[in-house]
């Protein structure tokens, strides 16, 4: 039987200046707040003119959300143990920069306070109703690593993270410009739903041998290495057929359809999944899957648009 010959050690660099925060908010998770955004309001132009500062507010809220829950995960992953030098896929400004852990807490909730105040204008505009939602989807974005029963630690992450970064997203993004939410919203934004928690489930997958030592009961723990794979891939599978359904019974138009642009990044990071299985070696794979969540988003939002002005 084949055995792929690996390195005997891999040498993790060190950030320094400014690199060591912008590696802390963990940029290629980024996507996962900017797209749901961006879609939700493609979605509400069929209804109405863009309001551009509400959308402006809700991507840098949803931005800097994001940023907090990563530097949330940073932190506790750190205090549970979790984390060390080694750690493939984190920021490492405290295990390998030497950044106070309270430091980088305190640095999160200076962002939640931020989006607050963003939020705040956003419900001055629309609706005060949007301030239970959003409190939520911080409470949320906290409990996911943090609380004394952490999401993440749970086979409920891919769920909780897909809804409230996904779907919820997109609602938001297309309430506040339109003033409701309809049945079209929401079937246009299960595929983000799916693709986010991919994202989560691709981690996880990652750190599948690091989170059994940690304690962890991650859906891909649960299923074991290769239903997980096999999981994401189906993750991927329905994202694609769902947009097919909905432009052949008429939801969307054909111009929706450019998503599929996009499929080779899915196939590529299934692709690695199934090769390799050190976390170092499925780095493109957990890169392929953000970029997958990314270009499906534009690449919706841009057929959406497109139709409108045809």
């Amino acid at each position: 039987m084949y055995k792929e010959r690996l390195p005997v050690q891999h040498t993790i660099e060190t950030d320094t200046g400014w690199r060591v925060w912008w590696q802390l908010t963990r940029p290629h998770t980024l996507t996962a707040a900017f797209a749901p955004v961006f879609l939700g309001t493609m979605i509400a132009l069929q209804y109405g003119p863009l309001h551009f500062p509400l959308f402006l507010a809700m991507l840098v809220a949803s931005l800097l959300l994001q940023m907090a829950t990563n530097m949330f995960n940073e932190y506790y992953d750190f205090k549970r143990g979790l984390d060390d030098e080694h750690s493939i896929g984190i920021g490492g400004t405290i295990v390998r920069n030497g950044v106070q852990p309270k430091t980088v807490l305190n640095l999160a909730l200076i962002l939640y306070g931020l989006s607050v105040l963003l939020g705040i204008y956003i419900c001055m505009e629309t609706s005060w109703w949007l301030a239970a939602v959003g409190s939520v989807a911080m409470l949320i974005g906290y409990l996911y690593t943090g609380g004394p029963y952490p999401i993440a630690y749970t086979p409920f992450g891919e769920l909780v993270s897909g809804f409230v970064m996904g779907m919820l997203l997109i609602l938001i993004a297309f309430y506040i410009q339109t003033g409701t939410v309809t049945g079209n919203a929401i079937l246009l934004s299960v595929p983000s739903m799916l693709l986010v928690g991919a994202i989560m489930l691709a981690n996880n997958i990652r750190d599948i041998v690091q989170d059994t030592k940690g304690g962890r009961k991650t859906m891909a723990i649960l299923v074991g290495r290769n239903h997980a794979v096999t999981i994401l891939a189906l993750f991927f599978i329905i994202s694609y057929v769902w947009i097919i359904v909905l432009v052949v019974t008429g939801h969307v138009s054909p111009w929706a359809l450019l998503v599929l642009l996009s499929i080779p990044k899915p196939l590529h990071a299934t692709k690695t999944f199934r090769k390799h299985n050190q976390p170092i070696q499925v780095m493109p794979a957990m890169k392929d899957t953000g970029v997958t969540n990314t270009l499906f988003g534009l690449l919706l939002g841009i057929g959406i648009l497109i139709a409108h002005f045809i």
